[in-house]
């Protein structure tokens, strides 16, 4: 009666050591990166648990992240302290410019697209997996199989150099140009995006935003952390259409006013407990 619960149990902890591995990043990313020194393994256990994340998942999550090469241990006796890597700080320097350059809708659209032809084998599923996660990640909807459009073509040198790294360049076609009216360009922004879904991830941020409590300096910096936490899966979600393609009343410029003036609210208390917990 019991063994259906294993696989249960397992997928909850494996949910866990994910969401530690998350929290990590976004500690290092928006407090130990702009810092610049390394930190100590108990500051960091302190940070988290405010969080609500375990040690043996902390410890866990900065294991994972070294041998991911994001971090650096170095020895001190009994104690440890972590030390970004250069591909660490390039992967949360990029992160933390996403993040914070994001969710302004764009206007001044000049009704231009960047479309392009990628096909991969469909026997070859990591191949199309790792191609369909950059192309989004750069902001491109997949109109259909093979076919990616994005209302960015100042971005074409970016997809150009993911086509290289993947391996798919020489087997790629890409044309910018218009499409045909508004009309037609709203239905291929529906087509290639589930704007719905995405307004209602806005929806669910900004009532996860609302239940934030700040109060002492630790309750700031858990509310802080999180905050951006939740922020941080946006660009990835959102391709940042022009203002002419989104649904009226888009909730996404009222989650960017949210998030920015929440963050800039929190920061200086949220500081002030980092420092105190990595100047001890």
């Amino acid at each position: 009666m019991n063994a259906p619960a294993e696989p249960e149990f397992r997928r909850r902890r494996e949910l866990g050591a994910a969401s530690a591995r998350s929290l990590l990043l976004t500690v290092l990313g928006e407090f130990a990166l702009p810092a610049g020194r390394p930190v100590w393994t108990a500051a960091l256990l302190e940070a988290l648990g405010l969080l609500g994340v375990e040690e043996k998942a902390v410890r866990q999550a900065l294991a994972r992240s070294a041998t991911e090469g994001w971090l650096e241990g170095e020895r001190h006796g009994r104690r440890t302290r972590w030390h970004l890597t250069p591909s660490g700080r390039r992967l949360l320097t990029d992160g933390t410019e996403r993040i914070y350059g994001f969710g302004r809708p764009m206007e001044g659209w000049d009704a231009r697209w960047l479309l392009v032809l990628a096909g991969v084998p469909e026997t070859d599923r990591k191949l199309r997996h790792l191609l369909r996660t950059r192309l989004a990640w750069n902001g491109l909807g997949n109109l259909s199989p093979g076919v990616w459009v994005t209302p960015h073509p100042e971005r074409e040198d970016d997809v150009r150099a993911v086509l290289r790294e993947i391996g798919v360049a020489r087997t790629s076609t890409l044309f910018t140009g218009g499409l045909g009216d508004l009309a037609e360009a709203r239905r291929v922004a529906r087509q290639a995006w589930d704007l719905d879904e995405i307004e209602t991830a806005y929806e669910h941020f900004l009532a996860a935003a609302d239940a934030l409590r700040p109060g002492d300096d630790a309750a700031t910096f858990a509310a802080h952390t999180r905050l951006v936490q939740e922020w941080r899966r946006f660009p990835f979600l959102d391709p940042g259409l022009p203002v002419e393609l989104l649904p009226e009343g888009w909730s996404g410029a009222k989650a960017f006013a949210l998030f920015h003036d929440r963050h800039d609210a929190w920061r200086p208390a949220a500081d002030r407990q980092w420092r105190g917990l990595t100047m001890s």
